[in-house]
């Protein structure tokens, strides 16, 4: 069974004669292990597909299955248990709590209501399987973006959930961060990724890549690895 399959997803934004269908009957399956990227230009409805994906929002139409779970259907409080142990999200603008050092920031989903066990346990293998040991104790205004990033991908996989929702998460970084924040997300094992953006760089790293282009998704590219 998909981590994820999402069908005949529509979402209408606006009112009036400014009213306009950003996504028109959409399908999308990602399984298991498999990175796929959606790409489109700015406006295209991009981060209001992946916030459907993900729970943030509700769709006008169709059926949102997440790891066996209709989302669709569920409760609020439902929703947001389900968002909390299944679904990862990063974040272009990184979305840390400026208060928070590093390590409180990556340890929150584990804390909250709700939450799986084990959390702080992995907090701290991912603190340290990502690099960030050294800066955990700081806050984010003294990291750079590269490090903000790890520590949101960090954060992002701290309930351990089987999807990672990424939108645009190197759009803020220099092209040396960038590319060690796609490798990380990469090569998240045993996890389904969902990354949106307008660079064609970011979603070389996709197993499929799909365009989103007049509220539909289309012409899809198998990209072949060769195996490590």
């Amino acid at each position: 069974m998909p981590v994820l399959q999402a069908r005949g997803i529509t979402k209408t934004l606006g009112a009036g004669r400014a009213q306009r269908r950003i996504l028109d009957g959409v399908d999308l399956e990602v399984q298991e292990g498999e990175v796929v990227a959606v790409l489109g230009r700015s406006g295209s409805g991009k981060s209001t597909l992946l916030h459907l994906l993900g729970g943030l929002d509700r769709a006008d139409s169709g059926r949102i299955t997440l790891a066996g779970q209709d989302i669709t259907s569920q409760s609020p409080r439902a929703l947001a248990r389900t968002r909390l142990r299944h679904v990862g999200f990063v974040f272009q603008a990184f979305q840390l709590i400026e208060e928070l050092s590093g390590e409180e920031n990556v340890l929150m989903p584990a804390r909250l209501p709700g939450a799986g066990r084990d959390g702080e346990r992995r907090a701290r293998r991912l603190i340290g399987e990502l690099g960030l040991t050294e800066i955990a104790g700081r806050r984010p205004h003294e990291l750079s973006g590269g490090e903000q990033q790890r520590q949101a991908i960090a954060r992002a996989l701290v309930n351990d959930p089987e999807l990672v929702l990424a939108d645009e998460p190197t759009g803020n970084l220099d092209q040396e961060n960038g590319a060690i924040v796609l490798a990380l997300l990469r090569n998240l094992h045993r996890r389904a990724v969902v990354l949106v953006t307008h660079e064609p760089e970011a979603a070389a790293i996709a197993d499929r890549v799909l365009h989103l282009q007049d509220g539909k998704l289309c012409q899809e590219d198998v990209r072949l690895r060769e195996s490590a």
